[in-house]
């Protein structure tokens, strides 16, 4: 099977093209720009070519006819290579249409990590504690990791781990052996138009799965009726594991519970206190420095309550995400800082955005906050970057938070 992929540097098609590499497809693709993923796909033996105006996908096409044609939802309808896939009558498919179909073939059972919040860290979890098992393990995870690449096939694996994102109703593309909800909290206005829609595709996506584990203090209602849902309450949560952070305490329970379901009887507490973490996700950068990609109110609070268990002196910096989702979410900004000492605000990262829409500013979206006194509106510049500086020399821990260009911007600074 011969399978292309535009844009295949991005975090969600680059790993699918490792997989469909290791399990025996011939791989291509295309992308605006060199980067990490692709000069590391290349090494591979990948073929990748930098540029999307159509001719690579042509010249591969007519040396050896394209099966499928994968691109991603930031894929604007009137791309080149889009329309052009559709000329040659190619299948045309976003990235989960084809994994559920390699799933299928490969006759892999899929272990579903979904949530609006937590799926990153819990994916990576159960990937880490099934190798630390010897149990051979197919994933994907949706970053970068420091235990083995963002997506890998083993032909020797029964089953496949996969961070299955709501977004675009993705994961309704599959039928799960075993599903794990780490929470469940209004996301993604953009594709979802009210709570009750949200919910109900959750509840589909369980209906779905063969069996599902999920907190009962997580809208259990929407769950109602549905036999293979397992609710567990948080006084189940295993709060003797030594990892940092309530939410992280959440998930590893839900993974170690899900792995005894899998049969595999060992205790999993010491693995998974060795949980060497994800990218991104309360990484940390330098001493004193970590980066998250939380960017949503629920988000906030956990990482906070996070470093406060590591440090009793916490300063956050804040990157909104999306001015459509703060339209949504201005009026949730209330409580989340508290444990903050002071936090940097810093403007929007536009992505995906309504051009009629009004884009709000700082100011805007600090008015319902507690603690105002502690709020800045702060800018990327040096000025911000010697208060980040000053903080970490008095011995305070600076969190950079947000899923646009705040985490790139550290690394800029720290020479990263």
């Amino acid at each position: 099977m011969n399978i292309y992929f535009s844009g295949i540097g991005g975090v969600g098609l680059g790993p699918l093209a490792e997989i469909c590499h290791d399990a025996g497809y011939n791989v291509m693709g295309s992308d605006r720009e060199t980067g990490l993923m692709t000069e590391k796909l290349q090494a591979r033996g990948i073929q990748v070519h930098i540029g999307q105006d159509g001719s690579f996908l042509q010249a591969s096409h007519d040396a050896q006819p394209i099966d499928w044609f994968v691109y991603t939802a930031a894929l604007p309808p009137t791309h080149t290579e889009l329309l052009l896939a559709k000329r040659l009558n190619i299948r045309v498919a976003k990235r989960d249409e084809l994994l559920a179909h390699i799933i299928s073939e490969k006759q892999l059972k899929l272990i579903a990590v979904a949530g609006t919040h937590g799926k990153t860290t819990a994916t990576g979890m159960f990937v880490w504690t099934l190798q630390q098992l010897n149990v051979p393990v197919s994933y994907s995870i949706g970053t970068t990791i420091g235990f083995g690449p963002s997506g890998r096939f083993d032909p020797q694996s029964e089953y496949f781990v996969y961070e299955c994102d709501e977004f675009d109703r993705n994961f309704l593309h599959f039928s799960p052996y075993l599903s794990i909800i780490t929470s469940l909290d209004y996301d993604h206005s953009d594709t979802y138009t009210a709570e009750a829609d949200y919910q109900k595709a959750f509840a589909q996506f369980a209906s779905q799965s063969r069996q599902v584990l999920a907190w009962n203090d997580q809208h259990a209602e929407v769950f109602d009726g549905l036999f293979q849902v397992s609710l567990l309450d948080p006084s189940q949560i295993n709060q003797t594991i030594g990892v940092s952070g309530l939410y992280n305490r959440r998930n590893a329970t839900l993974v170690q519970t899900a792995i005894k379901r899998l049969g595999f009887i060992q205790d999993t507490d010491g693995v998974v206190s060795h949980f060497p973490g994800t990218d991104r996700r309360f990484e940390k950068l330098a001493d004193n420095l970590y980066s998250d990609y939380g960017h949503h109110p629920v988000e906030i609070t956990a990482t906070l309550q996070l470093a406060r268990e590591v440090s009793d002196h916490v300063v956050l910096v804040y990157q909104p995400h999306q001015n459509i989702r703060q339209h949504e979410i201005r009026d949730g900004y209330t409580n989340q800082f508290e444990l903050a000492e002071d936090v940097y605000w810093l403007p929007t990262y536009l992505s995906r955005e309504d051009p009629n829409l009004e884009v709000l500013q700082p100011e805007d979206l600090i008015q319902n906050i507690t603690n105002k006194a502690r709020i800045h509106v702060a800018d990327f510049n040096d000025e911000l970057w010697d208060i980040i500086q000053a903080a970490r020399d008095e011995g305070k821990l600076v969190l950079g938070m947000g899923a646009g260009a705040i985490d790139g911007w550290l690394r800029q600074k720290l020479g990263q």
